[in-house]
């Protein structure tokens, strides 16, 4: 049988094709067409446990040297997006470039990585491996005031994954994601996200062409229910629930 990162390798991807894995919880991986590979709030280790009592409820799916990504991106700080055990790991190749919101700079300090870092807030963007990244807006509450959002380009897609955030549709309706081709977007419903209910009237207001839940499953305090969620997104638009470990094409 396969592994995750050896699917992922295998994965072939055409040109014009985004190939999507959800790696759990909140982190995703993209594959292009030029196999050029993006991870995104990947939570590998089980570091919430220690930091946080957080318990990780799923197994992992790979190890922070099993595939050597492109850029990898932080939403945010908190350590189940930024996970302090694997980025170490995941940066010392002399090649991967970050690209993280400004309150993953202090841990960055703290871990002792200082190459290949790039700092985002709401407007700024990034260019890499042909792949635009672009930090959006996004309200996560006083805890995490700069976590963003972001919006990734490539291979002609458009993937919007909102963050953490709890329900803001003045940020939802902003024309930027006009053409959302895939919506990710927590359900969680604690700790400042958005609940099944609130994450489907997004889904409504964006309109993208494929809307996939994640944050839930992965630690009993979490919460999220994607049955619920499929219940909420009936008649409002095609959606994907997931499994980990499980890929799509866009």
């Amino acid at each position: 049988m396969m592994t995750f990162a050896e699917k992922i390798a295998r994965e072939p991807v055409g040109n014009g094709e985004l190939a999507v894995f959800w790696a759990g919880q909140a982190g995703f991986i993209f594959k292009t067409g030029r196999g050029k590979l993006i991870a995104a709030d990947l939570y590998l280790s089980d570091c919430c446990r220690r930091y946080a009592g957080f318990k990780r409820l799923l197994p992992r799916l790979m190890g922070p040297y099993d595939a050597e990504f492109d850029v990898v991106v932080a939403t945010h700080s908190h350590y189940d997006h930024f996970d302090v055990d694997a980025m170490p790991m995941l940066l010392e190749n002399g090649r991967t470039r970050f690209f993280g919101a400004y309150d993953t700079k202090s841990e960055l300090e703290r871990l002792g990585l200082k190459e290949r870092l790039e700092f985002m807030r709401p407007g700024d963007s990034f260019e890499a491996e042909g792949v635009k990244i672009t930090a959006v807006r996004c309200d996560h509450g006083e805890l995490a005031p700069d976590a963003v959002g972001i919006i990734l380009e490539a291979e002609g897609k458009k993937v919007y994954m909102t963050g953490d955030t709890c329900f803001r549709p003045d940020y939802f309706s902003d024309g930027i994601f006009s053409g959302t081709d895939l919506l990710i977007l927590p359900i969680n419903g604690a700790f400042g996200n958005m609940n099944e209910a609130e994450a489907a009237k997004c889904a409504e207001i964006i309109a993208p062409g494929l809307t996939v839940p994640c944050h839930f499953w992965n630690f009993a305090e979490h919460g999220g229910d994607p049955c619920r969620f499929a219940a909420e997104m009936k008649e409002r638009g095609a959606y994907e629930i997931m499994r980990p470990g499980e890929g799509l094409k866009i």
